[in-house]
């Protein structure tokens, strides 16, 4: 059966409701002027709506109508939630309890290493008695988080000329857009209108932090608060990449672009600083940009690429290759560096197979960045670096641009939209789900090494 592998299981349902979306934003009920949405256009939207990316080949603020842009908000949170943690808590509220495949699947979901076949005997992040659990965590803290949001950006969205009743709308859009990491505006403007409202840029901030550093790692903080020696390992490595990545990042930026006033050296110093952190996380996953990300130095685009590659943390609303995977590579080369026949952090090893699996991580991800980019570049023949930027931002599932994307032809569009899937489905689920059977060797070879590096 297919739900018998959770992650087959993955990519079924996110095709289906990606279909589902696409035959309702394409009906003329979902647009502004009442005229149908082309498939291309509507497919692209619902892709990355989904897959919770941002990106647009549309004017999101003017193409749609209200009808469109409530399809967007329910899409960017049950896309968020992941549909398998979806489908286990509407299982859970039916049936009031959890069947074991039922923890088998929202376990895969929260964790890659339950993709694969077989017993995993190491600890594993989120162990299958403590899915019930995760699953309430996943619920009240989306239902929480983006409720507080809402009520913390109402007063700034009135204080920036935003009428009341419009308020009450863009509040709660704005908060989930910035939990789930999308990066989608109500209006044509983006966040033009907030550029120098530190208030509300804090808050999506925030709002991106929230849902980037994983559902996992904010039920241990719930749980153990500041009690900093009790945290998992994985907690402690999200949250410290998270930070790292976090501040050199803004301090690269600050000082790559200080000097370009189409970017962050048209204001004051202050605001110059802000800025450049405020780009630096939105590059993690958030996809806000108060500017024309398009007029960034082509070293800013590398880096901001780098940035985007790595994404935010497992088993949260941010993709590509996830921090902790940068982490655990970080660490086998310090390791091998030194001697050591094993990864050690924090007084814990860290299994040979974790450190397979981020290999294949990577290499799967830059594969499919690689041949995404010289697709599209070949069918559109626009300039490659802001084509790879756009490429590395569907994948990542970003949502910046440099404009690239809003140019496509349709061919181009197809050839984006499946790398959003394939980002935010994630490479070792689609590696599994496409593997037909896992074949255990009874029997190992004679070793022979060859010579590397």
């Amino acid at each position: 059966m297919t739900t018998a592998s959770p992650s087959r299981f993955a990519v079924i349902v996110f095709m289906t409701l990606i279909a589902i979306f696409t035959a309702l934003l394409a009906t003329p009920a979902a647009s502004a002027d009442h005229v149908a949405t082309d498939f291309a256009d509507a497919l692209f939207t619902a892709v990355s709506t989904i897959c919770v990316t941002g990106l647009a080949t549309v004017d999101m603020g003017a193409h749609w109508s209200p009808f469109g842009h409530v399809l967007i908000y329910l899409g960017v949170n049950i896309g968020a939630l992941g549909v398998l943690t979806m489908a286990s808590i509407l299982g859970l509220v039916i049936s009031k309890r959890l069947g074991l495949r039922a923890r088998l699947i929202a376990a895969s979901d929260s964790n890659p290493m339950r993709a694969h076949a077989g017993p995993v005997n190491e600890s594993q992040t989120v162990h299958l008695g403590e899915v019930g659990a995760l699953l309430a965590t996943v619920a009240l803290s989306t239902l929480i988080i983006e409720a507080a949001l809402a009520v913390l950006l109402y007063p700034a969205l009135l204080a920036g000329g935003v009428e009341p009743l419009v308020a009450l709308w863009e509040a709660p859009y704005y908060a989930a857009m910035a939990f789930t990491n999308t990066g989608f505006t109500p209006n044509s403007e983006g966040l033009a209108p907030f550029t120098h409202d530190y208030y509300f840029l804090m808050l999506i901030m925030l709002g991106v932090f929230l849902g980037s550093i994983g559902f996992p790692v904010i039920r241990n903080l719930m749980i153990f608060r500041w009690h900093v020696r009790r945290w998992s390992l994985h907690t402690k490595l999200t949250l410290i990449t998270t930070v790292l990545l976090f501040v050199l990042g803004g301090l690269v930026l600050l000082l790559l672009e200080a000097s370009n006033p189409k970017t962050l050296g048209g204001e004051g110093a202050a605001d110059t600083v802000f800025q450049s952190f405020f780009l630096s996380a939105m590059t993690r996953s958030g996809g806000f940009s108060t500017f024309d990300v398009g007029q960034l130095h082509g070293s800013s685009l590398v880096v901001g690429s780098m940035l985007m590659f790595v994404g935010g943390g497992s088993a949260s609303t941010a993709g590509g290759i996830k921090v902790t995977t940068l982490a655990v590579l970080a660490l086998a080369v310090v390791s091998e560096a030194r001697g050591r026949s094993s990864v050690h952090a924090f007084g814990r090893r860290i299994p040979s197979d974790v450190l397979r699996v981020a290999l294949s991580v990577v290499a799967w991800g830059a594969t499919i960045v690689a041949v995404s980019t010289v697709t599209i570049a070949q069918l559109t023949q626009l300039p490659v670096e802001d084509v790879l930027f756009d490429v590395i931002s569907a994948f990542g599932t970003v949502g910046l641009s440099t404009g690239v994307t809003a140019e496509l032809d349709d061919p181009a569009k197809y050839v984006l939209a499946a790398t959003m899937v394939m980002g935010r489905v994630g490479t070792v689920t689609l590696a599994a789900a496409v593997a037909a059977t896992s074949r255990k060797r009874l029997f190992e070879l004679p070793v022979e090494r060859p010579i590397v590096g």
